[in-house]
């Protein structure tokens, strides 16, 4: 088996029928599987999707008893997986011809990866950031609450002056979608279930740094993103009145601490690079 697909559907079964029309559409010359994981979503996600699909023998579907998190949830498809390489994959993450088969491609030329994230757009084809530079607690709060004077800090975060065409090596790439390779996850571990949602994908991707491999931003694919901020940008006032909010600060605290001798190096880098 080449690839493993794993798609986390959490209340978002149209979207998640979608994704799914949209791989088996593409046709990837790849021997692959698509493994839908319902997080307990109540949505009746795998008997709507099956009434479309049917039988399909590239599709299998897990139902957890209980929503597990991005991370836990993701973490069932991987055991489950029989391919060489894995597809983290969000339902809201459009799939086009050739896509999977040149990110498959890339990898196997190229041993020394564990993840490799392509480039995502707008559905009007605009750039969405979705590599970064490992966080520090100062990007977190101007990323939530849009200080006038983080412009700066936060173009650095997002790579902002970088030319988003090129391949490159980055600190991390957005969880929406990440190929990577099996062999590897089995050596450095799975998701931390920990984080019951956002920066799990962070840590992750500096768990790969710390044991030797490369993480890769790709945009000779891209792909589009429906994608909508709910945890960031709303003011701080009102965003503390929202649950998603307060997740977000647990996993950030859980993250900074995990991290604290790096994130201090981390942060002494980029204070450089606006200084300079």
């Amino acid at each position: 088996m080449d690839l493993s697909i794993i798609i986390l559907n959490y209340k978002s079964r149209g979207l998640t029928k979608q994704c799914l029309k949209g791989i088996l559409k593409s046709k990837p010359q790849l021997n692959y599987e698509i493994i839908i994981v319902d997080n307990n979503s109540n949505d009746g996600c795998i008997k709507y999707i099956k009434k479309d699909i049917k039988e399909n023998p590239h599709v299998s579907y897990i139902q957890s008893d209980r929503n597990k998190g991005m991370g836990a949830g993701n973490n069932l498809g991987i055991k489950k997986a029989k391919g060489k390489y894995i597809l983290i994959l969000n339902p809201d993450v459009a799939i086009f011809k050739d896509s999977l088969d040149k990110m498959h491609k890339y990898l196997e030329s190229h041993p020394e990866i564990a993840v490799l994230g392509p480039k995502l757009t707008t559905p009007a084809k605009e750039l969405q950031y979705s590599c970064f530079r490992f966080p520090t607690p100062f990007d977190f709060i101007i990323r939530r609450i849009n200080l006038p004077f983080g412009k700066k800090a936060l173009s650095n975060y997002q790579m902002q002056a970088w030319d988003h065409n090129n391949i490159k090596e980055v600190d991390w790439v957005q969880g929406s979608c990440m190929m990577l390779r099996k062999e590897i996850i089995n050596k450095v571990g799975m998701f931390d279930e920990r984080y019951s949602m956002y920066l799990e994908d962070t840590d992750w991707c500096r768990r790969f740094w710390s044991n030797g491999y490369k993480v890769i931003y790709f945009p000779e694919v891209s792909l589009i993103h429906y994608y909508s901020r709910g945890a960031a940008g709303s003011g701080l006032f009102k965003s503390l009145f929202k649950k998603i909010t307060w997740i977000h600060i647990a996993s950030a605290v859980k993250y900074f601490l995990k991290w604290r001798k790096k994130t201090i190096t981390t942060l002494s880098q980029n204070l450089s690079r606006i200084e300079s």
